[in-house]
């Protein structure tokens, strides 16, 4: 459920009709419904109520909006990040340092130093010389770092091949088979209390399946370390729940997830962690947009907007399916080809595909945007930055402002010695 919906035949955001934002914000535009947000994230506490000792801390990768994230922080919600920057922006919405989990393949010892001077909660581990580098760092601050060994238990997510993250070939964790050996020596190092172990198969999962081999995998490997004499006192099982894209999409929802993970782990007497992304912010947003153009095309008319594959990047990278519904529809369809003006062919948010009929200037929005959207946004063909509104009622602020074309090329320089 989200808090979109058609009133006297207009589409609003909460109580707020998005012609209002269009005419005073201007086009493209996210928009986020905290009303929608808010109840995300208490439907997916909700779901874990059966798990005695857990921690949810949200991927900021997915949405990293200041104003979203302190929402959640109010809600109680810690951050997972992988970068430096994705650090600093949890610290500056409100999140406690220690409910912070630092995730991420690439870490470097800057931002390794930068957690422990910060005072985070976990680092999650990819590789066994990340976890000397933090050893050391730790060493020469005379500070303790905990963390947990990212594991890759070899399970197909059964998603997209650009967001699988589980199966052996991807660049993520270690081995489940070599865990074993690569934890016995993480854990004699000094600097280091190793405390567990985590995982992520994958994003947009459909099924709990794959997840639950997973898990069930990672079961056993924690019994295996506790009788090497480690101490395993966290799990952290990751995230990746899908949500439903188009109407006949059907993902597992959150309460099936919390009982199987009930179910599963429920022997296994350690603190559990999750990161949640998508599930909570994807249906929180939209990008509306306006229509520039019908043009005719060889089979169907091409309806081109003024949003464009640097707004919203998820088509052109995984052709990605995001509904396309008309602010005033007038109850007639058409076949079109959705497409923004980048110079690119694959500037294309679907092809041939049944939608509200529209007309130059009529409004729409792509739906479900509210995660891995502005987040991901660029500034190619040197359009601007696309800019965030949270809606709150009868009310709404610009959470990220359009940051203009002319603005980003005032930051570059042009050499005084090319004559």
């Amino acid at each position: 459920m989200d808090h979109f919906e058609y009133r006297d035949g207009v589409l609003h955001a909460e109580d707020i009709p998005l012609p209002r934002i269009a005419k005073e914000i201007g086009t493209p535009v996210y928009v986020y419904s905290r009303a929608t947000l808010e109840r995300h994230a208490q439907v997916f506490a909700d779901a874990l109520r059966d798990i005695p000792r857990k921690h949810i801390a949200f991927a900021i990768k997915c949405n990293p909006n200041l104003g979203v994230l302190r929402v959640l922080a109010r809600q109680g919600y810690g951050a997972d990040v992988v970068s430096g920057g994705e650090l600093e922006r949890a610290l500056a919405a409100g999140m406690a340092a220690e409910d912070i989990v630092f995730s991420g393949v690439g870490k470097t010892r800057a931002e390794l130093a930068q957690g422990l001077d910060r005072g985070i909660g976990q680092f999650n581990i990819e590789h066994e010389p990340e976890g000397v580098a933090l050893s050391e760092i730790a060493v020469a601050k005379e500070m303790t770092a905990r963390a947990v060994l990212r594991v890759n238990p070899d399970v197909d997510a059964g998603t997209h091949a650009k967001i699988s993250t589980g199966k052996a070939e991807n660049k993520f964790g270690v081995g489940i088979d070599s865990a074993p050996a690569i934890f016995d020596r993480l854990s004699a190092l000094p600097g280091l209390k190793m405390r567990g172990v985590a995982l992520h198969i994958g994003s947009q999962l459909t099924s709990l399946d794959p997840l639950e081999a997973a898990f069930e995998r990672v079961g056993r490997l924690v019994a295996d370390l506790r009788a090497a004499g480690h101490s395993i006192t966290h799990v952290d099982l990751g995230g990746g729940l899908g949500v439903p894209y188009r109407p006949e999409d059907n993902p597992p929802t959150p309460a099936e997830y919390g009982a199987m993970v009930a179910r599963v782990t429920k022997d296994w007497d350690v603190t559990l962690m999750f990161e949640p992304g998508r599930v909570i912010a994807g249906n929180t947003g939209v990008l509306l947009t306006e229509v520039l153009w019908v043009k005719p095309g060889a089979t169907h008319p091409f309806v081109i907007v003024d949003a464009a594959m640097n707004d919203l990047a998820r088509p052109a990278l995984y052709d990605a399916w995001h509904d396309f519904v008309a602010v005033k529809p007038t109850g007639e369809k058409m076949i079109a080809s959705i497409v923004g003006p980048v110079c690119e062919t694959g500037d294309t948010f679907a092809r041939d595909r049944e939608i509200d009929a529209v007309q130059p200037g009529a409004l729409a929005v792509f739906r479900t945007a509210g995660a891995y959207g502005a987040t991901m946004a660029s500034t190619y063909n040197s359009r601007s930055l696309v800019p965030e509104v949270l809606v709150d009622g009868d009310r709404y602020i610009t959470v990220a402002d359009r940051i203009a074309a002319g603005t980003i090329m005032a930051a570059e320089r042009v050499p005084d010695w090319i004559d």
